[in-house]
């Protein structure tokens, strides 16, 4: 077992939020661990590479790839964050694809401290957003820009989509 296991819940010092109360997700698909620091158009969160997570390979890694999700869980974050401060409930954001997602490494390892920040770079009127991301860790470097749609209200946005 890693000994780097932290609950997903934890507050940070300074910050008035603890993550699980800006994701939409919950439970075990809560990767990140803190919010670093948040403000107008990007925020910085930690997680440590845990090896009971859903993502976790029997060689004590999680592949590269899922850095992917750590920074749309950063991006969900940020949109959690700027949720809250305007008294609007938690939803759902959209990951619609990412370009030049580029790893220095084929996976992080157990017990592995990762920082991811993400700032906003363009915010149309339709909801589409383009955040650059990167993530930074000992030995690990990876960058990538995600595309996503974060509607006002996700239950009314799918409904006009029949779903």
């Amino acid at each position: 077992m890693c000994p780097c296991s932290l609950d997903a819940a934890e507050q940070t010092a300074g910050f008035p939020y603890a993550v699980a109360s800006l994701l939409p997700q919950s439970g075990r698909m809560v990767l990140i661990d803190r919010v670093l620091d948040a403000g107008e158009g990007h925020i910085t969160v930690e997680l440590t590479v845990r090896e009971d997570g859903l993502f976790s390979t029997p060689d004590h890694g999680v592949p590269a790839w899922v850095g992917l999700e750590f920074m749309a869980q950063a991006v969900a974050a940020y949109s959690g964050y700027q949720r809250k401060l305007r008294g609007q409930a938690i939803d759902l954001g959209f990951l619609l694809g990412t370009r030049h997602y580029q790893c220095s490494a084929g996976s992080f390892r157990c017990g592995a401290k990762l920082t991811i920040r993400a700032e906003k770079i363009i915010e149309a009127a339709n909801d589409m957003v383009v955040f650059d991301c990167h993530l930074e860790g000992d030995n690990i470097q990876a960058t990538s820009k995600l595309n996503l749609l974060m509607p006002q209200d996700s239950k009314t946005f799918l409904a006009g989509k029949g779903v």
